[in-house]
């Protein structure tokens, strides 16, 4: 579409008031789930006569005695513990700027470490604890030592596939039960940011920014601003307000649904050249098991050229397929063959690993060894690409939707706007609302018109609807397939609670309700109350259509209404015999979409 047809095409889903059909209010989005894994780290040390030691089952007594951690009026009053059933090891924060409750549960790995004791089998233990309660919470933070924090955030980044939903690892530098502490803020910002945004990334928080876990490294042993990103700005700033810098948020651009890969390979290290290493220092080095090292160079990737003994001991290495990834030594900075003593490197076998951190790159070179259904040669491709946001690609921090949007072009020439900042104004007022109309005629190529693609696919208009919300509300399967693709995610909720499966449930979109719990889509905790009232009042209305969205959705057709009936035995009362029919394939597990197509529904 060129770039005069966009304001045209937009103009007629506009010109049919709100973009798309918002659903009846379900209640206010008052709560969000958070889950607090506490692997043990500084955060959570008491002083023994050893030094400090993580303390078992002592955080969650001296968090809730914090009013600005957990608000024990609220948790009182809504009998949070004895009505609600929670667990006493679950919190509630105090009523955020945004109008939300974080409650937040408290799990504890046993034993705890101190992160100097962290291990890949303890990274899979905390992977499988995400895989294990991914759908039964909105977000996720990690309580961690500062010491392997980035090694781990880094790992983690690898080993969640298709993430969906925020993970933030953070920790102090001073113990949170002394009078003077870091962990206090770090705690309530990460609880904050995990609650309240969808960001799809592991991530890492500690002193008021928000960074990609897999582009940290500790800087500093004796000051609460203990991290620091080298090579991209944060993902967010948590100053007098939380503001989400949304065009560097990685985002995985895939349908597929989220799982974790937990078998690393360990045979892999570090090794860091420097002025006299030996060849067989090397050689010794490179002997196995060891299936691949993070080769530490000088500037943008440089080692001796003149050294045949050295370079000959990597040659050897990288024949009987050691795989070598070449990272620079400096903070800041690429690898880039721009010295002869870079190119002899790669002239040998060596892989060029752009800007990555040495905790990224020996994350990922354990990661993609670790495949066993690819090729070597497929695992050094692999390697060089950008899996996970570890490494650069594009220039960091580039306007992308400012620049690649034909629309705001247009609209920045017909007003005569040029500078950066009345383009950007423009943009965030225009964006969100302009992507929700073509979401709301399903006009792919009006989206690409306004930069979607580029820019934040899960902008919010006015109503806290995001184009995925509106694409499904639509039933627009081409659409909402593109924007899965494109990075969208499935669990952002509008200013109801509501999430796009919730409307595409609404509005009886089968393909698309399919399509969205493929990608991962679940029925949240505010989704499933009185759930079962609501399929008992479809029984007997006699819609089975209804009770079959409900069923793709992953609704438990055995959940009971406010009488304590199930929809299956107000089905029997009524006689209905397509409504027999639907609970008699469903208790033997027939449900099919395909069974349906023929009938009138059209499923």
């Amino acid at each position: 579409m060129e770039a005069a047809a966009a304001p045209r095409a937009l103009g007629k889903a506009l010109s049919c008031g709100r973009a798309g059909r918002s659903p009846e209010p379900r209640g206010a989005a008052a709560e969000e789930r958070v889950l607090v894994i506490n692997t043990g780290g500084t955060i959570g040390m008491v002083a023994e006569s050893g030094g400090l030691a993580p303390e078992a089952n002592k955080l969650v007594k001296a968090l809730k005695k914090m009013p600005m951690l957990h608000d024990a009026a609220y948790a009182q009053e809504t009998r949070l513990y004895e009505v609600h059933k929670f667990p006493d090891d679950t919190l509630v924060l105090p009523l955020s700027k945004q109008n939300k409750r974080i409650v937040y549960t408290i799990k504890e790995l046993s034993p705890l470490l101190d992160s100097s004791n962290m291990t890949p089998d303890d990274w899979a233990k905390i992977a499988r604890y995400l895989q294990k309660y991914y759908e039964h919470y909105d977000g996720f933070v990690i309580l961690h030592g500062t010491d392997t924090m980035a090694y781990t955030a880094s790992a983690l980044s690898f080993m969640c596939e298709n993430l969906g939903k925020t993970v933030v690892l953070t920790g102090s530098q001073v113990p949170i039960y002394e009078l003077r502490n870091d962990g206090r803020a770090n705690l309530l910002g990460a609880l904050l940011i995990a609650g309240q945004f969808v960001i799809p990334e592991v991530c890492l928080y500690f002193y008021h920014k928000l960074y990609r876990g897999n582009r940290v490294t500790k800087v500093d042993a004796g000051s609460f601003s203990a991290f620091c990103s080298p090579n991209l700005p944060p993902l967010a700033n948590a100053e007098v307000d939380i503001t989400i810098n949304w065009e560097t948020v990685w985002r995985a651009n895939t349908t597929e649904k989220f799982q974790v890969h937990t078998n690393m390979n360990t045979n892999v290290a570090l090794l860091r050249i420097f002025p006299g290493i030996t060849a067989a220092a090397v050689k010794a080095f490179l002997q196995p098991p060891i299936e691949g090292i993070v080769l530490e160079t000088y500037g943008s990737g440089n080692a001796p050229n003149n050294r045949e003994d050295l370079l000959e001991e990597l040659k050897k290495a990288t024949d009987r397929k050691v795989v070598i990834l070449n990272c620079t030594q400096c903070l800041r900075g690429t690898v880039t063959p721009v010295y002869a003593t870079g190119q002899t490197l790669t002239a040998v076998g060596v892989i060029p690993g752009s800007d990555m951190t040495p905790e990224a790159a020996l994350a990922k070179l354990s990661y993609v060894l670790s495949k066993t259904d690819i090729s070597w040669e497929e695992k050094r491709e692999k390697l060089g690409e950008n899996l996970r946001g570890e490494m650069t690609v594009v220039p960091t921090g580039a306007k992308i939707s400012l620049t690649n949007s034909k629309f705001i072009q247009v609209l920045a020439k017909f007003l005569a706007t040029s500078c950066k900042e009345e383009l950007e104004a423009i943009r965030d007022a225009l964006i969100p609302s302009l992507a929700c109309a073509a979401a709301n005629i399903g006009d792919i190529d009006a989206f690409k018109a306004i930069g979607g693609k580029d820019g934040n696919l899960s902008c919010e208009d006015y109503d806290g609807r995001t184009p995925l919300h509106v694409a499904s509300s639509e039933g627009h399967l081409p659409l909402v397939e593109y924007l899965l693709k494109s990075g969208a995610t499935v669990y952002a909720k509008d200013r109801y609670g509501a999430t796009p499966l919730m409307n595409a449930v609404k509005f009886r979109h089968m393909k698309v309700i399919q399509l969205l719990r493929d990608t991962g889509a679940h029925l949240s905790n505010q989704d499933l109350q009185d759930v079962g009232t609501e399929l008992c009042r479809l029984a007997a209305n006699g819609d089975v259509e209804g009770l079959y969205a409900w069923y793709l959705a992953g609704a438990d057709m055995e959940e009971t209404g406010y009488d304590g009936r199930t929809p299956l035995q107000v089905a029997e009362t009524k006689g209905n015999s397509e409504l027999l029919n639907f609970f008699d394939q469903w208790k033997t597990k027939k449900v099919r979409e395909d069974e349906y197509a023929r009938s009138e529904y059209r499923f």
